[in-house]
């Protein structure tokens, strides 16, 4: 706070200490006529913390109302001071000498944290501490989080590795028989525990009944893709008809642009980041080749400012909006793969329409990970694949995303069996009925053991729902930001102690649970270090260390485990930059 906002907080005798024991029902007290805005500022919150009351940021809380005494109706804006208590539930009355002129009730308890709600994680982390009688540092703190946690049993789904199977590890340094921090659900999902069942079932049947497994069963082969259909739209938020479980994700990206990407003397131009996924770059290129275009004049991909790790909103929309008449494609990552940066799905969509793009996003890092409205969003196609944060495996199946709108002009240019109409597929006439929508890009039948994979995760989210997995996500993200920066930002009075840069936006309606975090020590020798200690996380060339804590199986005490770890990794790492450069003075 400044100290002109500073020059008008209340005067020592105005506010007695009385008023900020840990009661439960503080009462704030304005002098009569007090001009302009109150701000309880530093001054109050150093009184608050001295009788062990908690101080809420103004931007968090802040009631508006009127002050009838002061001659004028001006807007007075009051920062609320919340006290220990279980209930956490407080009345504040604001009065002039002792004429209450407003009461406010607060339910802290009923808060909930969600990307779209003012209270910011470090608000909960700090209140919860508070009535913890901690600091927001103490592991007591994840412990209690974690038993608080609503969704803290869908972790028993999942095979958590043990730190002694992991390669890496140096068991002189760690407890083999732990399990081992995984932060890597942004690169692979963990193994959920249904599916070795899943899959003996159907090694099971093939073996009993061969053929006949075709339509016979709880998962017919020929149907199993559509047996987990449902489960997998609500967590795109799509209709069941716009979605289609088939293929690899570059694969499916290859149809829909040959369908999509039509370039015309006017419009030829495809729009992404410039740092996109390799496969969504080579995708791009290999399209723009095959229709004969310049790569150099037709792929357009948009920079962080100079000096910036990521890209502003309103840059990516002045490039649509500037360059919008000539680019037929805007291609973008749901979230950005290397910074975890979310973009802003809706507003890229209905800018790039507004201009009379088609555009589509690669929800890789974004499925199972933030809550998307494809269909509501109107978004015109889109992939992913599942083996990130949707848990099915190595190579698992992809999907594939076309609004329905399209259902009838945008039609497949490579076409397969399967996209024949089911009802007349097997009657072999070779007269082409073709499915509409994205069920006219399917190829072939689906595979039956990467289904069986999908399906034990999909039904893990089914437990649940994004809403409540992105809450959990935004806290978790939320505690682990909070700790890297008590812990590791830049002290520029001391050069010498190494620091952690957030690279992902602070925002958390810009990031999902990634957060790409940079080092003032060699980043390989960190990354080398906490692999030795039993933490499962991604080193992305130049300087990035990804670490994504997933709300399905991750929790608070993994968050406080990896900081503790991560200290001595530093430790360890620094000594031996010390010691290298201590043998080439010699």
């Amino acid at each position: 706070m400044c100290a002109e906002q500073s020059s008008v907080l209340l005067s020592d005798t105005s506010l007695p200490c009385s008023y900020f024991s840990g009661c439960g029902n503080p009462s704030v007290f304005l002098p009569e006529g007090l001009p302009g805005h109150l701000i309880l500022g530093q001054s109050l919150e150093a009184r608050a913390r001295d009788c062990g009351c908690f101080f809420m940021q103004r931007r968090v809380f802040a009631q508006e109302f009127h002050h009838p005494l002061a001659g004028t109706a001006a807007n007075r804006r009051v920062t609320w001071l919340c006290c220990g208590g279980e209930r956490m539930s407080f009345i504040h009355k604001v009065t002039s000498n002792t004429k209450p002129l407003l009461d406010v009730k607060v339910q802290l308890n009923d808060l909930k944290m969600d990307p779209s709600s003012p209270v910011l994680p470090a608000t909960i982390l700090e209140q919860t501490a508070l009535r913890l009688g901690c600091s927001p540092t103490d592991e007591k703190l994840a412990f209690r989080l974690d038993q608080e946690d609503e969704l803290k049993h869908l972790r028993e789904c999942f095979c958590i590795p043990k730190v002694k199977d992991l390669p890496p590890t140096d068991l002189s340094l760690v407890d083999g028989e732990e399990s081992c921090v995984y932060f890597a659900g942004n690169s692979l999902g963990l193994q959920p525990r249904k599916v070795k069942t899943y899959l003996d079932e159907e090694l099971d049947k093939w073996a009993r009944t061969g053929v006949h497994g075709h339509f016979n069963g709880e998962r017919p082969w020929a149907l199993a893709d559509e047996c987990i259909l449902d489960l997998m739209t609500e967590l795109v938020g799509a209709k069941r008809h716009e979605v289609a479980l088939m293929n690899g994700l570059t694969v499916n990206l290859h149809l829909q642009m040959l369908s999509f990407f039509k370039p015309t003397p006017r419009r030829y131009k495809i729009l992404l980041e410039a740092r996109a996924f390799p496969s969504d770059h080579y995708a791009v290129e290999s399209q723009l080749r095959l229709h004969g275009l310049d790569v150099e004049k037709c792929m357009l991909m948009i920079k962080p400012r100079e000096g910036e790790e990521t890209l502003r909103i309103e840059d990516i929309l002045a490039v649509i909006e500037k360059e919008g008449d000539s680019i037929a494609v805007i291609l973008f990552s749901g979230v950005q793969y290397y910074t975890g940066q979310l973009f802003d799905i809706p507003r890229i969509t209905k800018t790039g329409q507004e201009k009379g793009c088609f555009v589509g996003f690669d929800l890789a890092h974004a499925v199972g990970n933030v809550e998307l409205h494809l269909h509501d969003w109107g978004v015109d196609f889109a992939c992913w694949c599942s083996y990130k944060y949707l848990n099915s495996g190595a190579g698992g199946l992809a999907g594939a995303y076309i609004h329905e709108k399209h259902s009838q002009s945008i039609k497949p240019v490579l076409i397969g069996w399967w996209g024949h109409e089911f009802k007349t597929r097997f009657l072999m006439e070779n007269k082409l009925q073709l499915s509409e929508g994205i069920n006219g890009f399917r190829l072939s039948n689906p595979p039956i053991l990467l289904v069986c994979a999908l399906q034990a995760s999909l039904e893990v989210f089914g437990q649940t729902t994004m809403k409540a997995l992105r809450r959990k996500s935004v806290l978790l993200t939320g505690y682990l930001e909070y700790l890297i920066k008590h812990y590791y930002n830049e002290d520029k009075t001391n050069p010498e102690k190494p620091f952690v840069k957030i690279i992902t936006p602070s925002r958390i309606e810009e990031r999902g649970c990634q957060l790409t975090l940079s080092f003032s020590l060699p980043i390989k020798s960190v990354f080398k270090e906490l692999e030795k200690r039993g933490v499962a996380c991604d080193m992305r060339e130049p300087n990035a260390l990804r670490v994504a804590p997933v709300p399905l199986y991750n929790s608070f005490h993994d968050v406080h485990r990896f900081i503790e770890i991560l200290g001595s990794a530093i430790t360890s790492s620094k000594q031996a930059a010390n010691n290298t450069a201590l043998s080439g003075s010699y």
